[in-house]
């Protein structure tokens, strides 16, 4: 009987350990700045945002260095609920937030025209891709001149048929709906860019066998375009409604809130101006601000992300 001997373990050779690949670390080294200053600048405050809403604090420290907030735990969010002006902001974001939606479906149309193929479509481009990089701040300056009662195109072309100057921002009525339509022009043109990338990746194969089988106008469009354009109505649905709940730059410019107390506000120029405006300096009412904007925003986010996961998965 022949017996075999077991291989000794310790005569086995030993696996080098396996070193770093160059193409595995290069992209860890390109993400770790950016990453850095994502924790730092938006991380890192959306906590300190969580804590400071539980106090009362001005912002400012005493000379020796302590701190001067108090903490008066959910004190601030209770005040919210009792506040006439968040209400007023709430409700004005909540306008901003659906009509702000017209921006895609206006993008949708245009880039259907611009994506064919017409004398002086290049023109046609630039102009309509001009408010897109022209800064918010210009585009409130020009519709504020374009509103003036006095001397503002549109109210020379209601004297033209008769009608009486209309002051659009200085009617607390109708003041927010002048400047939904200032973000309107910018925002549809940023909607018209993603539809025309999206146009140039249609397939041609698809769009003639739908010829073939009878489709045109409207059947096309629905049947066969617009399934192609998913990803980029996805895009544009996100940016739209997260540009809609962080508008403040516009409301700064034209009317600062106004006409009357808060009659414009919405949510972050409410926030900007209890925290840091002259009448303000209320860190801690402030931030219960900007947490209330910023669970609205998170459940708009989560809805998308998973919306993502799924189109990825193909449930």
């Amino acid at each position: 009987m022949t017996v075999t001997a077991l291989p000794d373990p310790a005569a086995a050779p030993r696996r080098r350990p396996r070193r770093f690949r160059q193409t595995s670390v290069a992209p860890i080294l390109f993400l770790l700045p950016g990453l850095l200053f994502f924790a730092v600048y938006v991380i890192i405050p959306i906590f300190q945002s969580f804590q400071i809403s539980f106090y009362d604090w001005n912002g400012l420290d005493r000379p020796d260095g302590t701190s001067t907030a108090v903490y008066v735990g959910m004190e601030n969010y209770r005040y919210l609920w009792d506040d006439p002006d968040f209400w007023t902001s709430l409700w004005n974001n909540a306008k901003w937030l659906v009509l702000y939606l017209l921006a895609i479906p206006a993008g949708l149309f245009i880039a259907l025209f611009l994506n064919q193929t017409v004398t002086g479509i290049r023109l046609y481009k630039s102009l309509f891709f001009f408010p897109f990089v022209i800064s918010q701040v210009v585009v409130g300056l020009v519709f504020t001149w374009f509103y003036d009662p006095t001397f503002g195109l549109i109210n020379e072309i209601l004297g033209f048929f008769g009608a009486g100057p209309v002051n659009i921002l200085g009617d607390r009525h109708i003041a927010t709906y002048g400047i939904i339509a200032a973000g309107l022009w910018p925002q549809t043109a940023y909607c018209m860019i993603l539809y025309l990338t999206g146009l140039n990746a249609v397939d041609p194969e698809q769009v003639e066998a739908g010829r073939l089988d009878g489709a045109k106008g409207l059947r096309m469009l629905w049947y066969v375009i617009l399934p192609q354009l998913r990803p980029a109505t996805f895009i544009a649905f996100v940016v739209t409604v997260i540009g809609a709940l962080r508008s403040f730059d516009l409301i700064s410019i034209m009317t600062d809130g106004g006409p009357g107390f808060y009659s414009t506000s919405v949510l972050a120029f409410y926030m900007w101006d209890v925290a840091l405006s002259e009448f303000g300096f209320r860190m801690g009412y402030g931030s219960a601000i900007a947490v209330v904007l910023f669970m609205i925003m998170m459940v708009y986010i989560a809805y998308f992300l998973w919306k993502m996961w799924r189109d990825e998965r193909g449930v």
